[in-house]
């Protein structure tokens, strides 16, 4: 009873957080009419939008899931060993994850032009946070490792690094969630999509829900504290 309740841990806020997100996009839907024009290969521009919020939701559950069964029970390492079921896991973290920047794309193609700003305001905005973002990928390539940005540390527990400070990482202590997520806004700004637009903002917000109600908790059980 007592894993169960640390797998759970923390859990009921992420689903009021998501909530309270989903309510918002909700509400600008009903709020903007221009926001689910277009469509792009038959489909709609409202099922590109649900797909769009629906892949972040199913990956961070994801995420969750295998974490604190991975932290609390071995239940995948005790099965396959540390490197096959890292190795498992991480194909589907990385269809997850590419899978939230295609379905945005997909989402401004359908929906472009509806996003009324002057194109040198957002091609300029889109230019400015580029490099944040090359500079991240390097800084986790370099320096992070990307064994550790997908969650090595829940399945290796002799895995107990100190926090980087090096690269990106030197200036947040959260570079994956601060700057990488500003990614999913290129599509948007260069496209003039105001759909593509809503669902990278619920996607920087939702991924603050799964820092501060998963990884949060399961980096101070690792670790014993946290940034």
């Amino acid at each position: 009873m007592d894993k169960v309740k640390q797998i759970f841990k923390n859990q009921l806020f992420h689903l009021l957080s998501l909530a309270i997100l989903l309510l918002i996009v909700h509400s600008c839907l009903t709020n903007c009419s221009e926001i689910l024009n277009g469509s792009l290969l038959g489909i709609s521009t409202k099922t590109w939008l649900l797909l769009a919020i629906a892949v972040p939701i199913v990956h961070q559950i994801y995420v969750w899931l295998i974490w604190r069964l991975e932290l609390y029970n071995r239940t995948f390492t005790k099965r396959f060993g540390i490197n096959r079921a890292f190795n498992i896991y991480a194909i589907g973290f990385t269809i997850l994850f590419v899978s939230r920047l295609l379905s945005i794309i997909a989402l401004a193609s359908s929906n472009n032009n509806t996003l009324h700003i002057k194109p040198v305001f957002s091609y300029t905005l889109a230019a400015i946070i580029t490099p944040f973002i090359i500079y991240l990928f390097y800084s986790v390539k370099k320096y992070f490792t990307v064994k550790r940005a997908y969650g090595i540390d829940h399945f290796d527990k002799n895995y107990n690094l100190p926090f980087e400070k090096k690269g990106i990482f030197k200036y947040t202590d959260n570079g994956m969630y601060v700057v990488g997520l500003l990614i999913l806004y290129l599509p948007g700004l260069l496209l003039f999509s105001k759909a593509a637009i809503l669902a990278a903002i619920f996607n920087h917000a939702y991924i603050w829900s799964h820092y501060y109600f998963t990884e949060r908790p399961d980096m101070q059980k690792i670790y014993g504290n946290a940034p």
